[in-house]
């Protein structure tokens, strides 16, 4: 999801750079339309997170979601598409107001040993009837041994919620985030001879074994020079801008003797019989092209004193603007059960239908048409809004397409903060 999001923010930097003006952008448009309307019908949930292991809810994919959204409603603007900017911003809001609700866990036994209230997790198991947030379900970690993989969304943290920031939706200086980059550096920091690095994820098996053995399937995950880059920026939005810098050094001297970035570098002992050296990289990818495009974006940011590709709309609107959503949205894929009182009941669907519903356990009923948007997206706002907390709604689909109901029927309780 994050991949067909991020050219929409590729697009609009062009855009505000100066690069595709009016009659230029609209060269893009059909590009523009394609990948938004597949990430608002596709998202919040990614069937892959960025390391290509985990579906579920992922910070830096919802992140990347949301400022790719609100980026291509002002490409949308540009270009005469109103109504469409006013759903992606839309959108954006409803994502935005929940991404705490999936995937930041307060009260942990990770809480108490380093001290905080909470943190932001690496990935909450897609919305089900079994699971809904980061306290429920479990989450499969690829590359570990057979009936060793499955772990608690609370116990794996990683520095993915920096893209929070990254992309402009939280301060840098946001207490949850703060006290997220305590867990990460308590739980992945590696320091190394030139400086420290990152591992991906607690628990990570994409790597060398103990021994030095070559990955085979299983190993042990290695510090991820990329991962300095990427905190590098953190500490520039943060204001720290010596740390950025040092941790530009700790990048570079992580390269191999050609000047190329590896995926990850060896942090145990030296082992030459293996060429594997305390700090140097280590039998992964090099060069990896990621790292080196991070590393150009960090010379970039440090020369501005500021991180460069930071979409402006999310500090506008969510960091500065504080705005929220008057809406709450039911999906097939985020079957959300509760929504806090005062919100309205938007109903989102891939197919027209007829929502059938009540608000007294079906002594009464209504029905609702869905208006098909400018995205392919059915749609129905439901009445929520003025239910007394604890009502419940009930709905279930009349699908016209094929002359069938969906004989299940669903419930959203009022008055819940986004609890599941």
């Amino acid at each position: 999801m994050d991949e067909c999001a991020f050219p929409l923010l590729l697009a609009d930097a062009l855009r505000r750079a100066g690069h595709l003006p009016r009659a230029r952008l609209m060269t893009f448009l059909p590009m523009i339309e394609r990948a938004a309307g597949y990430v608002v019908r596709n998202g919040p949930v990614t069937g892959e997170d960025r390391w290509e292991e985990d579906a579920g809810y992922n910070p830096f994919t919802l992140a990347v979601e949301i400022a790719a959204l609100l980026a291509a409603a002002d490409l949308l603007d540009a270009c005469g598409k109103t109504d469409a900017a006013t759903y992606l911003r839309e959108t954006s809001d409803v994502w935005n107001d929940q991404v705490e609700r999936w995937t930041y866990v307060t009260g942990t036994a990770i809480c108490s040993q380093v001290g905080v209230e909470g943190y932001y997790v690496r990935v909450a198991p897609p919305d089900s009837a079994e699971a809904g947030s980061p306290k429920d379900g479990y989450v499969p970690i690829k590359n570990r041994p057979p009936g060793d993989t499955d772990r608690p969304p609370e116990e794996i943290v990683s520095p993915d919620a920096l893209a929070l920031v990254r992309f402009g939706l939280r301060a840098a200086d946001d207490p949850r985030m703060t006290d997220t980059v305590k867990v990460i550096d308590a739980q992945l920091r590696c320091d190394l001879p030139q400086g420290p690095l990152w591992y991906r994820y607690n628990g990570d098996g994409y790597g060398e074994h103990e021994d030095g053995a070559p990955f085979d399937g299983t190993g042990q995950g290695r510090p991820w020079p990329l991962l300095a880059g990427e905190r590098a920026h953190y500490e520039l939005a943060a204001g720290h801008e010596e740390k950025a810098a040092s941790l530009l050094a700790a990048l570079e001297g992580s390269a191999g003797p050609g000047g190329l970035l590896p995926e990850q570098v060896w942090d145990g002992a030296d082992l030459p019989e293996r060429e594997l050296l305390h700090g140097r990289p280590s039998g992964s990818a090099m060069p990896l092209v990621w790292a080196h495009s991070e590393h150009i974006k960090l010379l970039r940011s440090l020369r501005d004193g500021a991180v460069f590709d930071m979409p402006p709309q999310g500090v506008k609107r969510y960091i500065e603007d504080k705005t929220v959503s008057p809406f709450r949205t039911w999906r097939f894929n985020n079957k959300i059960r509760t929504m806090p009182e005062g919100k309205t009941l938007r109903v989102e669907l891939l197919d027209p239908a007829t929502v059938h519903w009540s608000t007294d356990n079906w002594a009464t009923t209504h029905d609702s048409h869905t208006v098909e948007n400018a995205f392919g997206i059915h749609l129905a706002d439901l009445p929520a809004a003025s239910l007394p907390e604890g009502s419940t709604l009930l709905f279930t689909f009349f699908w016209p397409g094929t002359g069938d109901w969906e004989n299940v029927d669903f419930s959203v309780i009022s008055g819940d903060q986004d609890g599941q």
